[in-house]
């Protein structure tokens, strides 16, 4: 390799060599903290983005995601049990109503004629009161089930979004991800408790009301049926509009919590810039977008009852109508036309039931549409040629092993990589999806174990890439990047960062307690262990100056602590960890003098044991470093120590005299 053929300065001077040429001019993509990256752009079009002027019978847009009524099926049957129960008391509280009208006729009839009615009487409050408790269990028991589907696919989103490739995080806004877990997901609920199972039910008791009703007098009830038909059709031609509107409306209230979720965050940052006016603004114009999607599934959602409710007073016109005739001419008897009312009645409940539940069934499309686009991205590791568990290729029928051997990828790997490279970059060629220029061109350097080495050169120049390309956030080009002489497309991903102890460029605290960030690698530490690694890197303050000790909070993204504080926490951390290597990026650039000073005798006193490669721009913090990589436009353009470089590389001599090293 050109950029390095340097081995450990205990056993041989370390190779120097400097790249010559034009560099080129290509912008470089900028430093990323391998996280969440907030895009202004997009920030901006969901601001100004405008809902467009529908009507109530236009069509979905055919470039927006939709939803089969099949994708449901998955939430449904891993509650088949309990939604078979509630089907069944569905259908016994059908026939205990279909009955009451049987009997109200027979009750009538026997007033009519001065007959005693003995115990019928009881007998219609006994259904009566069936029917109410039956009633009340099928709705305990649909409430449950329809929690248990929020909670099955906010299980699902939670597993599958923390495991998406990071490419695919950095291009979604952080709200919009909190919106379908916890807006999206409630939509669900709707399917099981506004009437999908009552149906069932309500299928018997539309059945039986109709063979009453013709039994009864089939001339009324073609004139009922003709009212109803009507009002089918209309409810049909509305509610089929809901699933669009609803996915359009969640997907405001996504923009709106994105939005909130941006301001909070940089809410110290808005005020000092005196932007918490214009931020506002922002945020109530896409409160004002969700409130008018919102309004238009009201409008649509509006005709739907008065439809249903019109057809019902017509029907119920028409057969007090016709059906008065009817008695006045002797077709029909009083005791006749109540039940048909009451039949009507029950005819016209389950319509309006299945009404509320095609309209609750396309709003929970609307929204699963949303959920069902995430939950089918390809998870990080979908594409891996390496069993869970293994550093070997997976193949049909074997075993995954512990073997240290290459099998993939080996084909690619130059015989320039040393022989026994902690780490190592061969050739690497890098671009980031969202950009056309090469982040990293044919870089190459090796890592010798127990070693320090620097990445050092001007911003852009890739020396973050380089970790995460380590880490596996993103997997190269061209070229191979090795550890432990593997190919880090050969390991599981679990396996590889559990080699690493990863400090980023933003030293990145989560919300909780000081132990909680402690034992985020290390869960099963010991209070003396967190101790220990607090001292070690001068922060056993934060223990002291809070009667919660450990369980002291930090703030929501370590806002209680100083900068310099959230950077040696994070260190703290990785240490507690016990890597092998660490991978630090800027962990100075937050201290004073003094912190600094003992940051690197902590850094020194577990060095011994370790592999550190440090990315710095201050380099009065790794000119002690065994090995130093010049970088400049995704190129090594120099490596060897402090003093060799100063000599031979006109790049390290500019930043070291800038810093007053020279």
């Amino acid at each position: 390799m050109s950029a390095n053929a340097s081995s450990h300065p205990q056993h041989s001077d370390p190779a120097i060599s400097v790249q010559q040429g034009a560099a080129s001019p290509a912008a470089q993509h900028p430093q990323q903290t391998l996280g969440h990256v907030t895009h202004p752009s997009s920030d901006h079009a969901a601001r100004t983005e405008q809902p467009r002027r529908r009507g109530p019978f236009a069509r979905a847009r055919s470039d927006e995601p939709r939803a089969r009524f099949s994708q449901l099926w998955p939430y449904l049957i891993e509650r088949k049990g309990i939604l078979i129960t509630a089907a069944v008391l569905s259908v016994i509280g059908a026939l205990l109503t279909l009955c009451q009208p049987l009997l109200l006729n027979v009750l009538i009839t026997r007033v009519q004629n001065g007959e005693v009615l003995g115990s019928l009487v009881w007998l219609v409050v006994a259904l009566l009161i069936a029917a109410g408790v039956i009633t009340g269990v099928q709705y305990y028991v649909l409430s449950r089930t329809g929690e248990g589907v929020v909670l099955s696919s906010r299980q699902r989103l939670v597993h599958k979004i923390l495991r998406l490739p990071i490419s695919e995080i950095d291009q979604r806004r952080t709200g919009d991800l909190v919106s379908r877990v916890s807006s999206d997901t409630t939509l669900l609920r709707a399917v099981l408790t506004q009437g999908l199972v009552d149906a069932v039910g309500g299928v018997f008791i539309l059945v039986g009301a109709i063979v009453g009703m013709l039994v009864l007098d089939p001339l009324l009830f073609a004139l009922t049926a003709l009212v109803l038909v009507v009002a089918i059709v209309a409810v049909s031609l509305v509610a089929r509009q809901v699933q669009s509107a609803t996915r359009e409306a969640q997907k405001s209230v996504g923009a709106l919590t994105a939005a909130v979720e941006r301001s909070v965050r940089a809410v110290r940052t808005i005020r000092a810039n005196g932007a918490t006016a214009r931020e506002t603004a922002g945020i109530l114009t896409d409160a004002h977008q969700a409130y008018d999607r919102g309004l238009r599934i009201a409008r649509l959602s509006a005709l739907v009852g008065p439809t249903v409710q019109v057809a019902l007073q017509a029907a119920v016109l028409v057969v007090l109508g016709v059906g008065g005739l009817r008695v006045a001419a002797g077709v029909i008897t009083i005791a006749q036309l109540v039940s048909f009312v009451i039949f009507l009645f029950m005819m016209v409940m389950p319509l309006a039931s299945a009404a509320g539940a095609f309209t609750s069934v396309q709003s929970a499309l609307g929204a699963l549409a949303r959920i069902q686009e995430v939950l089918d991205l390809p998870d990080e590791d979908a594409h891996d040629r390496v069993r869970p568990g293994s550093r070997e290729l997976s193949s049909d029928g074997a075993q995954p092993t512990d073997t240290t051997a290459t099998v993939a990828y080996t084909s690619s790997v130059s015989a320039a990589v040393p022989t026994g490279a902690a780490i190592a970059l061969d050739q690497v060629t890098f671009r980031y999806p969202s950009s056309a220029e090469d982040v990293l061109q044919s870089l190459s350097f090796s890592v010798a174990p127990g070693t320090k080495t620097a990445l050092v050169g001007p911003s852009g120049a890739g020396k973050s890439t380089v970790l995460g390309l380590l880490e596996r956030f993103y997997d190269v080009q061209s070229g191979s990047v090795q550890v432990e002489g593997v190919d880090v497309r050969s390991w599981d991903r679990d396996l590889l960062r559990a080699q690493f102890g990863y400090v980023e460029q933003d030293s990145p605290v989560l919300a909780g307690s000081l132990g909680d960030n402690l034992r985020l690698a290390a869960p099963d530490a010991t209070d003396e262990e967190c101790l220990t690694v607090l001292r070690e890197v001068n922060l056993e303050h934060l223990v002291s100056r809070d009667d919660a000790g450990l369980d002291a909070s930090v703030g929501e993204g370590g806002s209680l602590l100083s900068g310099g504080e959230r950077q040696r926490l994070a260190l703290a951390r990785v240490l507690l960890a016990g890597p092998p290597i660490l991978l630090l990026d800027e962990l100075t650039s937050s201290l004073d003098g003094l912190n600094e000073e003992l940051l690197k005798q902590a850094l020194a006193h577990v060095a011994a044991e370790r592999t550190l490669v440090v990315i710095a721009h201050r380099l009065s913090t790794v000119i002690d470093s065994d090995q130093i990589v010049v970088m400049q436009n995704g190129k090594a353009v120099a490596t060897g120590t402090h003093e060799q470089l100063l000599a031979m590389s006109p790049l390290y001599r500019e930043l070291a005299e800038q810093q007053l090293l020279a």
